[in-house]
């Protein structure tokens, strides 16, 4: 079994937030991969089922933000569940608006969910970075963290979203750059196409000059003794 924690606060008042994204993430994965109805225990919302073969808990710590890791740590013991086993999604400021990064271990980034759960699981879990981008100033996190995404955010939001439950089976399996890959692909933020090679009609043309003949140069005249000169036949 596999735990994915998604981060987040809960009540209605947090739901629309951009601390709240790891919460986002978590719903429209068990959505789109029919999980079991969300439930409660350990202290957060939790729903079952399985992505490529793999059985998944999902969680959503209730606690908020700052108490992150004793629900997650709580459902790691009852399935005595190594730290490895452990997933978390959430939001990034250091990464810009829609971008995704996974990782294992590391520190909490000045993040308090990250670091709530480092104390009570240790640091050896993967991490799926969802960037949320940066307001500019240290006195605007607070606000921009806690404020919900404007309207126009929801195209790149949840296309995002929707990349995330797509490629979910590739992170089951262990595959984070595959994962990573088919995300950035599927939200238009993959490689750019090699150029188109060029026209056969501009390819034409170049043959067709090429297998024109030389022109005939004069044999008599002044021009024609010029030549001969620079030629070095006289």
């Amino acid at each position: 079994m596999l735990v994915w924690a998604g981060l987040g606060n809960p009540g209605r008042q947090h739901a629309g937030q951009r601390h709240n994204i790891g919460f986002m993430a978590v719903d429209r994965i068990a959505s789109r991969h029919g999980f079991a109805p969300w439930s409660k225990k350990f202290s957060a919302e939790i729903a079952e089922g399985r992505i490529g073969g793999q059985k998944i808990l999902l969680l959503k710590p209730q606690s908020f933000m700052n108490l992150s890791g004793q629900p997650v740590g709580e459902a790691l013991r009852f399935f005595k569940l190594e730290t490895s086993a452990l997933t978390v999604f959430y939001d990034e400021l250091d990464l810009a608006p829609g971008k995704v990064r996974v990782k294992r271990g590391g520190g909490a980034g000045g993040h308090n969910g990250i670091r709530s759960i480092d104390g009570h699981c240790g640091q050896d879990y993967r991490r799926v970075r969802l960037g949320i981008g940066h307001p500019g100033s240290k006195h605007l996190v607070t606000p921009h963290v806690l404020g919900d995404f404007a309207k126009a955010e929801a195209e790149w939001l949840d296309p995002l979203l929707d990349a995330l439950a797509d490629a979910a089976p590739l992170l089951a399996s262990g595959d984070e750059a595959g994962f990573m890959n088919k995300v950035s692909v599927l939200t238009g933020q993959g490689d750019k196409p090699a150029p188109a090679p060029k026209p056969a009609k501009a390819q034409s043309h170049i043959r067709q000059a090429r297998q024109q003949p030389a022109p005939k140069l004069p044999e008599t005249g002044p021009m024609a003794a010029m030549l001969r000169k620079l030629m070095g036949k006289e």
